[in-house]
């Protein structure tokens, strides 16, 4: 007789996930929004929003536009800051048995290593995502995931804030992911989230103009996945750390081929936008999946399409 198949994951020292399925950043929002629409503890993890030293309003409207197999938004970050997250959402986030990971957003390094630092002790927050895709004032508005010594530096930085683990949210709009990838590494990263969203644009034809009020947008959904997946496993083969694979995932499927390309977690984003039990779902189907083909954990397949 089979085992009951283990879908348990360690994404770093002292986070371990039930199942390697988690919410993507921007698309989940605090969590709560959903928790009367699905069993949010069945979920490996919860990513919450982008967060910030302060509130933010976020880019001028229109913010989300559909495209070909996919969607292109520019929220601009929108969020209620990180003091208002301590006080009003990581109560809530005390009491539920699924770990809630902070993703964090900075204008400098210092900003990133301010929240972090607010962050540290809290009851409900099990973890920091850093996102390094945020314009850099100091820098003349150089991305910090652009640049590897520049990444490395906001990752040494929250690291030496918090004693959190620490996941950093690559960009994919650079020339070579894996020196970022290895730098943040170096510089103390648990982990690895990849990829964020790809920089693109939509224009209305009959107003002649960008349809997205501040022009460009990020592009997410099925639309990127091929590049998604290509990234980690360029990534998974090059680092040491867990690398947690995320872009157009919304079935089964698609999560077990970041996972065979050596991704040790998967974040579903976009497909809950129009399915809010998407990841449930994804869930599901890869513990069958895993029941069908006699696999008793992720271990056993993670990594294998590298062999």
């Amino acid at each position: 007789m089979s085992k009951v198949p283990d879908l348990s994951v360690r994404i770093a020292h002292g986070l371990k996930l039930i199942n390697p399925v988690m919410t993507a950043s921007g698309t989940f929002g605090y969590g709560d929004e959903y928790c009367e629409l699905i069993d949010i503890q069945k979920f490996g993890a919860v990513v919450c929003k982008g967060t910030t030293l302060r509130p933010r309003d976020g880019n001028p409207q229109p913010r989300i536009v559909e495209v070909s197999s996919g969607i292109l938004n520019s929220v601009g970050l929108q969020n209620i800051g990180v003091e208002a997250l301590i006080k009003d959402k990581a109560p809530l986030w005390a009491t539920w048995h699924v770990p809630v990971i902070v993703n964090i957003a900075g204008d400098t390094v210092d900003e990133y290593a301010r929240v972090a630092s607010k962050l540290e002790g809290v009851a409900g927050i099990s973890g920091i995502e850093v996102n390094i895709s945020c314009p850099n004032v100091k820098a003349g508005g150089m991305q910090f995931g652009t640049d590897p010594q520049v990444a490395a530096e906001v990752t040494r930085t929250v690291k030496s804030a918090t004693s959190l683990p620490v996941i950093v949210k690559l960009s994919p709009n650079v020339s070579d992911i894996v020196s970022i990838a290895k730098a943040v590494e170096k510089a103390g990263a648990d982990a690895i989230s990849l990829i964020n969203t790809i920089w693109g644009m939509a224009i209305d034809t009959k107003k002649r103009k960008p349809v997205l009020g501040n022009i460009t947008g990020g592009l997410s959904g099925p639309a990127v996945k091929p590049v998604a997946l290509y990234m980690v496993y360029k990534v998974a083969g090059a680092v040491g750390i867990p690398v947690i694979g995320c872009g157009g995932i919304a079935n089964a499927g698609d999560a077990l081929e970041f996972i065979m390309a050596g991704a040790t977690a998967v974040q579903v984003g976009t497909a809950t936008l129009t399915n809010p039990g998407a990841a449930l779902e994804v869930i599901d189907e890869i513990y069958n999946f895993f029941a069908a083909e006699d696999i008793g954990s992720i271990s056993q397949i993670r990594g294998i399409a590298r062999q």
